[in-house]
C-alpha cells in the first residue's frame, strides 16, 4: 500500500526545527499533505514552511495556552482545510536531579509536554469526531518507558503522554480516529551534535545498531502511522531507538 496523504491537512506542533521540522517535511513533500507548521517561534515556523514549499504554511502557537490553540486550529482549518492528521511534537527539557528540581522546572515541562498535547488533542478531535475520521500521533520518548537520571519531570511528562494516548485511542476508536505514539531514543539533533566526541561515542555504544538516530528515522515512523497503511493500528507505542531499549 502506498504511503500518501495527498491533499489532506496535517498539523505538526513544535515543527520549527529538529524532529518536528523533518516530520513536517516528510508529510508535505513525501506524502503530499498540506502541512500547518506550528511553532512558538513564528519566524522558525515561516522559515520551515518556506523551505518545504509543498503546500506548507507557518503558524505561531503556544501549546500551553488553550484559547490560543483553539484559535489556531480555527485559523488552520480556515486557511488549509479540515485537519485530518495531528502530530504533537512540541516539547522541552528542564533537567535536574530530583532533589534539586524546582517546582517551576516541573511545571514548565509538564505544561508543554503533557498539558499542551491534551489541549491540542481536545481542540482538533472535535472536528475529527464530527467527520468520523482522523489520525493523532504523539511524540513521546523512550525515557517515558524506562526513565532517566536527572529527568524525572521529562520522564513523567512522556509517560503521561503515553497514558493519555492509550486512553484517547479507546475513546475515539468508535469515531474512526486512531491515536498512536512514537517514542524516539537518542536522535542526532542540534543538542546531541554539540556533545564532545567521547560523549557521542558513549551514547552510540548503548544502541544495538551502533549509531544515533536521525530526525528522518522518526519522521518515517510518523508517516507510516499517519497513512492508510496503518489503518488497523491504534493505541500503540512505536519505539524508534535503534535497539537501545528492548
Amino acid at each position: 500500500m502506498k504511503l500518501e496523504l495527498e491533499g489532506r491537512v496535517a498539523m505538526v506542533t513544535g515543527s520549527g526545527r529538529g524532529i518536528g521540522r523533518s516530520i513536517a517535511s516528510v508529510l508535505a513533500c513525501g506524502l503530499g499533505a498540506k502541512v500547518a507548521v506550528l511553532d512558538r517561534d513564528y519566524e522558525h515556523a515561516l522559515e520551515v514552511a518556506d523551505e518545504i514549499e509543498c503546500g506548507a504554511k507557518g503558524f505561531r502557537i503556544d501549546v500551553t495556552d488553550q484559547a490560543a490553540i483553539e484559535a489556531c486550529v480555527e485559523e488552520v482549518e480556515r486557511d488549509l482545510g479540515p485537519i485530518e492528521v495531528l502530530v504533537n511534537n512540541a516539547g522541552i527539557t528542564r533537567d535536574n536531579l530530583l532533589a534539586r528540581l524546582s517546582e517551576e522546572q516541573w511545571d514548565q515541562v509538564l505544561d508543554v509536554n503533557l498539558k499542551g498535547a491534551y489541549f491540542t488533542m481536545k481542540a482538533v478531535s472535535r472536528g475529527m469526531i464530527k467527520r468520523r475520521s482522523g489520525r493523532i500521533i504523539n511524540i513521546a520518548s523512550v525515557v517515558g518507558l524506562v526513565g532517566n537520571k536527572g529527568q524525572t519531570n521529562y520522564a513523567a511528562s512522556k509517560a503521561g503522554l503515553i497514558g493519555l494516548s492509550k486512553a484517547a485511542a479507546k475513546e475515539l476508536a468508535s469515531r474512526n480516529i486512531r491515536v498512536n505514539v512514537v517514542a524516539p531514543g537518542f536522535i542526532d539533533t542540534d543538542m546531541t551534535a554539540a556533545l564532545p566526541a567521547e560523549a557521542r561515542s558513549a551514547l552510540s555504544a548503548q544502541i544495538a545498531l551502533g549509531r544515533l538516530g536521525t530526525p528522518e528515522d522518526v519522521a518515517a515512523a510518523v508517516a507510516f502511522l499517519a497513512s492508510d497503511a496503518a489503518s488497523y493500528i491504534t493505541g500503540q507505542v512505536i519505539v524508534v531507538d535503534g535497539g537501545m531499549v528492548m
